[in-house]
């Protein structure tokens, strides 16, 4: 009931004036077990001053709002109206107090009136998405529990071992499609923050529901709480979290599994994605369930498949054929999740450019953590980097430990990729290293986020490094103006390209897992939407604001994978032999006609 037309959606969102014709404008109905008060305060149904006379009557409505009836187009031009007051409003001001303030009118508006909130956030997302997505989520998990209202989502606490059967069945909505769960134990580069990591689930389907038409109604924020190990948050008599210190080992699993066989239990189907574990945790729990469920973690494989479609349109920045990437030296600075994730499906890749030659060794990468270079003399080397651990005194350039700035001096890498969450680490001597890479046009991809933690700004990169880079950042930045009607072009290496699309990938295909194959599948998806003259400009991600065609296309590319691997089981009346049949246009189609789009729609009450 809560879906339109491709092709109504298509006018919908490229109309600001929404101006459609009358047979466009006439959606289905929606049943509704309400009347009066109780509509107004359900965010799902309300439409505030939008709703017709007739509405009015047969829902108890009379009396209960002003006179005036305000259309979708009217309520839609007076928020952001109101939006744009308060940026000018607040010009001035520090950047986090503005970013807050943001937040809130957006959240504000999201209690309210979903429908208005999503057809917003879809026609700006390119504006928006930095507001409740990254990089202010940061700072909303931050701060969440002085901001907390009203609840959004699940919580499920070590208190409640033994009782997660029977809590699932709290969430009101029948059928969920799409979880995003994390346990805050490593929320972006900020470290421990407990229950008010919350925040990152919420932000992230809210991403879902604009880039890949994910049912609102159907997607489920869950936040595990074990406790927390910070302090600060311990002490702080607003903290709304558990007043303990983190589970470890077995009582922590317990935890967790009790969890995921409650949510396989209500809702088989769903696609659950793990969001900022910690590393330990993040390869424990992929490793644990990926082969029973139909999950990923979006810190191991989505930044890892995000930062391979980089690496790929770097070589072809370079004016090189692609196989030339298992010739690309690559020094990775982070050897947590995100890091190792990065280097394990680049491996991958170069395997399967390599071919008949055979499985290459990972003599062209480079992994650096906070003791710096990781060789095998590393003393309790962690097993997840053993393998991309070097032999020092190999090639006469390497030694155990040596430091950031020494290894781009003598390795003159191809690539730098940092996801070490420490801002400022890409400093001005190792930028100027980067300049006597042996390639052509280095790459320097800064991915940590918030910004605050970047490894460095492009004004740095291209001011220290050189102007004939190509640069990435995690975090949204300006271009550079490089002057003489130069521009370095600064890519926003961000995980929305792709964990949308293989959430909704994964659904559409009834994947009963998702597989290495159909998250590369992904990656090289995002890495051919790239045309060859926007990759010699510097440009290596399209625009945030074609998101929800990117995500169709990407989509399209987990599902067909799940199709060759013998998968996809269908969904909804779409069954595994119509997927089968379908050319890789109709499996796009397919796709884009199934993406939710928000509209109004006429409300019927039923007892």
């Amino acid at each position: 009931m809560w879906k339109v037309t491709r092709s109504t959606a298509a006018r919908l969102h490229h109309s600001r004036r929404f101006s459609m014709s009358a047979a466009a404008a006439i959606p289905g109905p929606a049943i509704v077990h309400k009347r009066g008060i109780d509509i107004l305060h359900d965010p799902w149904f309300n439409k505030d001053t939008a709703f017709p006379m007739t509405e009015r009557d047969r829902l108890g409505l009379r009396g209960l709002l002003p006179p005036r009836i305000v259309s979708f187009e009217q309520q839609y031009h007076r928020f952001m109206e109101s939006y744009r007051s308060l940026t000018r409003n607040t010009q001035g001001q520090p950047e986090s107090t503005v970013s807050l303030a943001k937040w809130r009118i957006l959240n504000r508006l999201h209690d309210r009136n979903e429908t208005l909130y999503y057809r917003v956030l879809i026609d700006n997302v390119k504006d928006f998405a930095p507001i409740i997505y990254t990089p202010t989520v940061g700072l909303v998990c931050q701060n969440y529990s002085g901001l907390f209202r009203r609840p959004r989502g699940m919580y499920f606490s070590a208190k409640d071992k033994g009782e997660m059967m029977s809590m699932i069945y709290n969430w009101p909505a029948e059928q969920v499609d799409m979880i995003v769960v994390t346990d805050g134990s490593r929320i972006l580069g900020l470290g421990d923050l407990g229950v008010q990591g919350i925040g990152i689930p919420i932000g992230k389907l809210d991403i879902y529901v604009a880039a890949a038409g994910m049912n609102p109604k159907r997607v489920l924020p869950v936040m595990l709480d074990v406790g927390t190990n910070n302090q600060k948050l311990l002490e702080d008599r607003l903290y709304l979290g558990l007043r303990q210190p983190r589970l470890e080992g077995d009582e922590y699993l317990a935890i967790v599994d009790e969890f995921m066989e409650a949510i396989h239990t209500r809702w088989p189907k769903a696609i659950i994605q793990f969001e900022d574990f910690q590393m330990k945790w993040a390869f424990e729990t992929l490793e644990r369930y990926r082969k029973r469920f139909c999950m990923f973690n979006d810190d191991v494989q989505g930044t890892a498949g995000v930062a391979l479609a980089g690496l790929l349109g770097s070589v072809r920045a370079q004016g090189r054929p692609l196989t030339d990437f298992v010739k690309q030296k690559i020094v990775v600075v982070g050897a947590g999740s995100a890091g190792l994730g990065v280097l394990n499906m680049a491996v991958r890749a170069v395997s399967r450019m390599a071919g008949a030659s055979g499985i290459p060794d990972t003599h062209q990468f480079y992994l650096i953590d906070k003791d710096g270079l990781i060789t095998k003399e590393r003393k309790n080397l962690d097993p997840s980097a053993a393998s991309f651990a070097r032999y020092p005194g190999e090639n006469d350039v390497l030694r155990e430990g040596a430091n950031l700035a020494e290894v781009v001096r003598k390795v003159k890498p191809d690539v730098l990729l940092g996801l070490s969450g420490v801002g400022g680490i890409f400093n001005e001597e190792v930028l100027k290293a980067m300049k006597e890479s042996d390639s052509p046009r280095p790459a320097i991809f800064g991915m940590s986020n918030p910004t605050l933690n970047a490894e460095c700004t492009p004004d740095d990169a291209f001011k220290h490094a050189g102007e004939n880079i190509v640069f990435a950042s995690g975090s949204p930045f300006h271009n550079v103006d490089l002057g003489n009607g130069k521009i370095g072009h600064v890519n926003q290496a961000n995980n929305m390209y792709l964990f949308p699309g293989i959430g909704l990938g994964a659904l559409l295909a009834g994947a009963r897992l998702i597989t290495d194959d159909m998250l590369q599948a992904a990656a090289e998806c995002l890495a051919s939407y790239i045309t060859d003259d926007e990759i010699l400009r510097g440009i290596l991600y399209p625009s945030v604001g074609s998101i929800r065609d990117i995500t169709a296309q990407v989509a399209a590319a987990v599902l067909r994978e799940a199709v060759v691997e013998d998968l996809a089981e269908g969904h909804g009346e779409v069954g595994p032999r119509e997927l089968q049949c379908m050319s890789k246009e109709e499996t796009v189609e397919y796709v884009k006609r199934s993406m939710w789009f928000p509209v109004y729609h006429p409300l019927v009450h039923e007892k």
